[in-house]
């Protein structure tokens, strides 16, 4: 990434935080029904930092289609409660037993595995409750919107992914199941993100909806190829998650399949298509742009 690319982004992505981060604290303090213990442990979880790339997709999505940014706030309000919720099931000892997060102890750590698993399906119910009930966006608009979420959280996308993970712990498998693995698993979500964006400026348009889907695959990939490479290159501290957690669980990953050099070289070249992807958008797409270009270049 250029230093004028990353001099834009870094303001960009520190409004995206802030505007997501108000958004989820609004709808929070609207769960005047619920248990204390339960709302504080969605706060724990949804507002514990993180970079917030999923809802900086989706803004810059509306950004690239014609739309002013607070018409992301609620798609990227509900896109990363469905990421807090799929995070904390992740961890739970049944799934990958992860005792940090984002730096900090997992929710089932810092409460109990009961209150864990309450509160990600608490986060999970409320993203679509969000958008179903959003006023910012048509009946029309809302009904794309809960369907393109329903299909990247669900059997289509991230459960079916991680269902593939764990059964593929301590199993030898090649690259093109792999790659199926984690389209289904994190490029869903940062495909629904993608679209989500467009969706929110009413765009339509199917040909820029399927130029925006491609860009989204293949920063998807991008991004999980690069955790692949964080978790040799990494350190504990840095990643605000164990290091080495994938070699010890004996996962496959990108690194293991292709070595570290060439696993760079994947994730460069997807970020070159994704490119490809945008050139062909007439819009604003330098935020987009620079997000893909962030992927590879981060550090946790």
């Amino acid at each position: 990434m250029t230093q004028l690319q990353q001099d834009s982004l870094s303001p960009f992505m520190a409004e995206c935080r802030d505007r997501c981060d108000k958004a989820m604290a609004s709808h929070l303090d609207s769960l005047t029904v619920m248990p204390e213990t339960l709302v504080s442990a969605m706060r724990y979880s949804a507002l514990l930092g993180g970079k917030r790339l999923r809802p900086c997709l989706v803004y810059a999505s509306a950004l690239a289609t014609g739309q002013t940014i607070e018409y992301g706030d609620d798609a990227a309000a509900a896109i990363e409660f469905l990421h807090c919720y799929s995070l904390i099931h992740d961890d739970l000892p049944a799934m990958d037993n992860d005792d940090l997060r984002r730096g900090q102890p997992t929710l089932h750590v810092a409460y109990d595995e009961a209150t864990a698993i309450l509160a990600g399906d608490a986060m999970q119910a409320l993203a679509f409750q969000i958008l179903s009930e959003s006023s910012r966006y048509s009946e029309s608009v809302r009904l794309r919107m809960l369907q393109c979420l329903t299909r990247a959280g669900g059997c289509h996308g991230m459960v079916a992914g991680q269902a593939i993970d764990l059964a593929s712990v301590g199993q030898s498998i090649k690259l093109p199941a792999l790659e199926n693995m984690h389209r289904l698993k994190t490029g869903a979500l940062i495909m629904a993100s993608v679209e989500l964006g467009a969706l929110s400026a009413a765009c339509v348009d199917e040909s820029i909806l399927s130029h925006l889907r491609g860009f989204a695959g293949c920063i998807g990939l991008a991004f999980q190829v690069q955790d692949d490479i964080l978790d040799v290159t990494g350190d504990t501290a840095t990643l605000g998650k164990q290091q080495g957690a994938d070699q010890a669980l004996n996962k496959p990953t990108y690194v293991s399949l292709l070595g570290l050099d060439e696993a760079k070289l994947k994730a460069s070249r997807l970020i070159e298509d994704a490119h490809g992807h945008l050139d062909q958008i007439d819009g604003d797409t330098r935020y987009l742009a620079a997000l893909a270009d962030y992927i590879t270049g981060r550090l946790y």
